[in-house]
């Protein structure tokens, strides 16, 4: 599985995205069931979200939701902090 996070917005505008394959991680059963459950809670369009805010671009084997600060759920939070922290 290939999991794909943008994230655009903030006091700056800058964007920043990673990447992390989930082939061959001894974890990738809890990847699988954190990244499904947070493209099923994400949007087909972006969301508005609030000033200086960041708005997320989620991509899951090619399928993409939008998400936006505040209104994260825990899933999508958890997801993108560790695709942002762990992937390239």
């Amino acid at each position: 599985m290939r999991i794909r996070v943008a994230r655009t917005g903030g006091f700056a505008g800058i964007e920043r995205s990673a990447e992390v394959d989930t082939s061959g991680r001894p974890d990738a059963p809890e990847w699988h069931a954190l990244a499904e459950r947070a493209v099923a809670a994400g949007r087909g369009t972006p969301p508005a979200g609030v000033p200086d805010g960041f708005a997320y671009r989620i991509t899951v084997d090619g399928r993409t939701v939008h998400c936006a600060d505040p209104h994260l759920t825990e899933d999508q939070r958890r997801l993108v902090s560790a695709v942002l922290k762990e992937g390239a």
